[in-house]
């Protein structure tokens, strides 16, 4: 179920022009989230424009224009026709990034073992000590450790990413998440933006740490990753 399309982005695949498109349900509900309407099913706009065979004549127009195509959410590998919907897409002649959350690392299996993804972006909510806090849902930290490997060892290039809010994570959180994913060639902390419509407006005026205090914990987190980078957006 597809509902969002945003026809080009410059920064959401690096190095590539990009569309992305935004698929419906989730099984976290991290308060901070920004997308409201794709985890909520009382939230949700059923748009025609958004459909399979719609994208795919978008797509069809921005052949030689557009490299790739960021597939998020919501969370994408809950969606049953995910794998025939990336043949088709690919088929075109586009790259593909997916963003996930990492909870099923038999669907990311599959997609590494097709060779069907060219760039991976897997959250990382918090240290495993808080992360069913943080997402207001039980979660199955060895099911992350296994999609985290899988990931670190596909062959193809990753992130791994944390939006920091001051209520959610200290320093020795994000230390902690670092070990949690050592060896990973690229970690990024990104300062949480407040907006008007979160999963959980408590957090509309929650705030970040500073960038100068993130870059700070960015230079330790460098004990455990080879990378780890400030994004303030």
């Amino acid at each position: 179920m597809i509902d969002g399309l945003q026809k080009m982005t410059l920064i959401d695949y690096p190095g590539k022009v990009a569309a992305i498109i935004f698929t419906f349900g989730c099984n976290f509900r991290c308060g901070f989230c920004h997308n409201p309407s794709l985890v909520h099913p009382e939230l949700r706009q059923i748009d025609e424009e958004y459909s399979e065979e719609n994208i795919l004549k978008f797509l069809e127009t921005r052949r030689g224009f557009v490299d790739a195509l960021v597939i998020t959410g919501g969370e994408p590998t809950l969606q049953p026709d995910l794998i025939d919907f990336i043949l088709k897409v690919r088929a075109m002649g586009f790259l593909i990034k997916l963003d996930t959350n990492g909870t099923d690392p038999k669907m990311v299996k599959e997609l590494i073992d097709r060779q069907l993804i060219d760039f991976w972006a897997m959250d990382i909510k918090n240290a495993p000590s808080k992360y069913a806090a943080t997402v207001c849902r039980p979660v199955n930290i060895d099911d992350l450790q296994k999609s985290i490997e899988l990931i670190k060892n596909s062959g193809v290039d990753y992130e791994f990413r944390t939006t920091i809010l001051q209520s959610l994570h200290t320093q020795g959180d994000i230390l902690e998440l670092a070990k949690f994913i050592k060896g990973a060639k690229k970690l990024a902390l990104q300062k949480f933006i407040p907006r008007a419509e979160l999963v959980d407006n408590e957090y509309a005026n929650d705030k970040s740490f500073s960038l100068e205090a993130l870059e700070k914990i960015a230079q330790l987190c460098e004990e455990w990753v080879e990378k780890c980078e400030v994004r303030g957006f």
